[in-house]
């Protein structure tokens, strides 16, 4: 399986860089990040991939990128640009495809120790820890409209309400009471065509208060409290979608089981969590899987 899967990977890479996989000196964008999904794919550090001894032989001809190299290159916008194409080939959800959306966070724990000091200390999967956190709008069929990371106090809410201005997915977006903000109603409102769908913070049958609220969420009240709630009911059944997702980006051995010693900083963390996205989209659509 694992051959297969690198060489789907090096497919989607390929069709991304549009056939243009070699220059006349130094290395190519493609070959830069032929390097980087190998480490990704192993969970190992760019140094390892660096060296010929853990390659298939025959796989590269008279070189293979430095570390220093793949440190320079990996920053570079011809890099990004090919990276950012493969992402939007593999893991983009086309608009007007899916009508039903899901937001939800993972955290993403490190050790307290730590000396990043971009990681948040915030709530993770009942208990407080210290890391980062990755936040994703995801289709019923498993494909991403958009994704963040953020240190893990980052107000789940906060990183919603970004997602959901940079979107350009429209129709219902279903989370949990978590969610349930006059905000992040309004920025649906603002928008247009997008309906937050979630259970209030504080439980059903409540009052308002004497604060004014915004029509979305008087609308998710009446789609989650009204005596036939059937209609809402069957759109939070969606949610279990979003839980076997994470769910299966964790428990192969190329996923994302946790983050390693040598990916910190936000930048580092975010580049890894594509790549990681990426390979997993890529296993899940392969015929073989």
């Amino acid at each position: 399986m694992e051959r297969q899967l690198w060489e789907e990977i090096v497919a989607v890479v390929k069709l991304a860089c549009n056939g243009r996989v070699k220059v006349s000196r130094g290395y190519s964008s493609f070959e830069i990040a032929k390097v980087w999904f190998w480490a990704v794919l192993h969970d190992r550090p760019v140094t390892w991939a660096c060296r010929r001894c853990n390659w298939p032989a025959n796989s590269w001809g008279e070189s293979i990128p430095s570390d220093a190299t793949m440190s320079r290159r990996l920053h570079s916008p011809g890099v990004q640009k090919l990276l950012t194409r493969v992402e939007e080939l593999v893991l983009k959800s086309e608009r007007g495809l899916e009508v039903c959306w899901l937001m939800d966070g993972k955290p993403l724990p490190i050790g307290g120790c730590t000396k990043d000091k971009q990681a948040g200390f915030g709530r993770a999967a009942g208990c407080n820890a210290k890391g980062y956190k990755l936040h994703v709008i995801m289709g019923k069929q498993g494909k991403l409209a958009e994704w963040r990371v953020a240190p893990m106090n980052k107000d789940e809410r906060v990183m919603a309400a970004r997602m959901l201005k940079a979107t350009t997915a429209r129709g219902y977006f279903v989370a949990d009471s978590n969610y349930d903000s006059n905000k992040l109603h309004q920025v649906c409102d603002d928008r247009g065509n997008m309906q937050l769908v979630v259970g209030r913070r504080y439980g059903a049958g409540r009052g308002f208060g004497h604060r004014k609220q915004t029509a979305g969420r008087l609308r998710s009240v009446e789609l989650t409290e009204n005596p036939s709630p059937e209609f809402s009911s069957d759109l939070f059944k969606y949610r279990e979608q979003v839980e076997r997702y994470f769910g299966n980006l964790t428990s192969w051995g190329g996923g994302l089981s946790q983050l390693p010693a040598w990916v910190r900083t936000h930048r580092r963390v975010k580049r890894w969590l594509q790549a990681k996205l990426i390979v997993n989209a890529i296993k899940r659509i392969s015929p073989y899987d």
